[in-house]
């Protein structure tokens, strides 16, 4: 096969190899009614009252791999918001689709039914809370409940195209929202939480995961402060927004050692490693030598491909008698500068096809969510010979990349990757393959 061929069916076979209901029994299991879930038991003979939220874009199989290994007759009583429709319905649970990347109205009734799914919790109860990306805009409630469905709109869509790293973002989010930054563990509360998370932030920054809404939110005010400073976002955002947080009416999320988290429980189910793991055994097995790498987690596009493509040619040079992969995973930032379709996956990618015109390595980033910016594609595939493709077709990958339309180049050369909504989200995977 060539090697954007090669390309393609390596990050196809990592997607199947990161089964979501599999996962997730495997990481919780049940006998005699003793619930495990890792390190922790719950006995369910104690449990009168069993609720789950499910909250992301991995929201419908993480479900369906909970409920495999619960009990038979076990009530529950939950909500779940999630992109698309569910192929099976589970009985005492409420759905809805909510909106991604920007919330919409059935985002604020999921989390308006959140909360209300909260109250009255006892000792008695246990609270699951299945995480996946995108969970920040599928359920959303603002503290500041002035605010309307195009207030929140505007406002996630500011932080989203204004540059800064997800982190940033979500230490916005975490601060004007009822549902984020610890404030579900403390609407819970005395109930026993356990968090089940498939994680599409970096390791060791799983707060940010879905914005945090279980565990002790590690920023501050005076982060948010900053980050408006930095990414001049006064005239961007709401102006009662605002005029709320300049006013010193912005309470503080709840800090590690609150009480509220005393019975609050974290277990990551599919994180970075796994999808380091299943791609690195995945193009070994295509005769590649692999390497991983994480080092580039929220660079800018450019910075990102020029330092990724000259350690693929440090690695080449030091291995010239086998193809090398080198798999690198994490958001990279990329700012909107045009009105076109994409996102920073295309954008890398076509970031690279100039930089290795008429050589023999290929480049592909891909979203394992299956979703690439406001494109319909989930990324793009490119090799040595892309740049005169798209010169023989009129394509100027410098004008598209100002126009922030990178699909549309990818789609008229046909390297656009479309798998459709996956089902699960462990960030983007970049693959950059050196031949011989």
């Amino acid at each position: 096969m060539d090697g954007k061929q090669l390309a393609r069916q390596i990050f196809l076979r990592t997607l199947d190899a990161l089964n979501v209901p599999t996962s997730i029994s495997r990481c919780v299991s049940c006998a005699e009614r003793v619930l495990r879930c890792g390190d922790v038991e719950y006995d369910l003979h104690h449990v009168s009252d069993l609720r789950v939220i499910a909250a992301g874009k991995a929201a419908y199989g993480m479900l369906d791999g909970l409920t495999s290994v619960l009990p038979a007759g076990l009530t529950i009583k939950g909500i779940v918001s999630a992109p698309g429709s569910p192929k099976t319905h589970h009985p005492g649970l409420r759905y809805f689709s909510g909106g991604h990347p920007t919330p919409n109205e059935q985002s604020l009734l999921a989390g308006e039914a959140a909360l209300d799914l909260l109250r009255g919790c006892s000792v008695e109860t246990l609270v699951i809370v299945l995480l996946s990306g995108g969970g920040s805009s599928l359920v959303e409630l603002p503290l500041l409940r002035t605010l309307s469905l195009s207030d929140v709109q505007q406002l996630h869509r500011a932080l989203v195209n204004c540059g800064a790293s997800i982190a940033e973002i979500n230490t916005i989010r975490k601060h004007i929202s009822a549902v984020k930054g610890g404030r579900l563990a403390q609407a819970a509360a005395p109930a026993s939480v356990i968090a089940l998370a498939i994680s599409d932030v970096p390791v060791g920054k799983e707060s940010a995961l879905a914005s945090g809404p279980t565990l002790p939110d590690p920023t501050t005010r005076d982060d948010v402060a900053r980050i408006f400073a930095r990414y001049d976002l006064r005239n961007l955002l709401p102006q009662p927004l605002i005029a709320w947080i300049e006013s010193a009416q912005m309470p503080e999320t709840p800090k590690a050692g609150d009480p509220v988290f005393e019975r609050a429980q974290f277990q990551l189910v599919l994180g970075m490693h796994e999808l380091f793991h299943a791609a690195h055994r995945i193009a070994e097995s295509q005769d590649c030598l692999a390497f991983c790498d994480n080092s580039t987690d929220d660079w800018p596009v450019e910075k990102a491909a020029d330092f990724l493509l000259a350690q693929l040619e440090e690695l080449r040079a030091a291995n010239p008698r086998q193809p090398v992969a080198l798999i690198a995973d994490g958001e990279l930032s990329s700012t909107v500068t045009g009105d076109g379709l994409g996102g920073r996956n295309s954008a890398f990618v076509l970031a690279c096809v100039r930089k290795i015109a008429r050589k023999r390595i290929v480049v592909l980033s891909a979203g394992t969510d299956g979703v690439d910016g406001n494109s319909p594609a989930a990324g793009a595939v490119a090799d040595g010979n892309t740049l005169s493709r798209a010169s023989a077709a009129g394509l100027d990958p410098n004008e598209f990349y100002r126009q922030s339309d990178s699909f549309s180049f990818f789609d008229v050369l046909g390297d656009a990757i479309a798998t459709g909504p996956t089902g699960n989200n462990l960030r983007d995977m970049r693959l950059l393959i050196a031949l011989i």
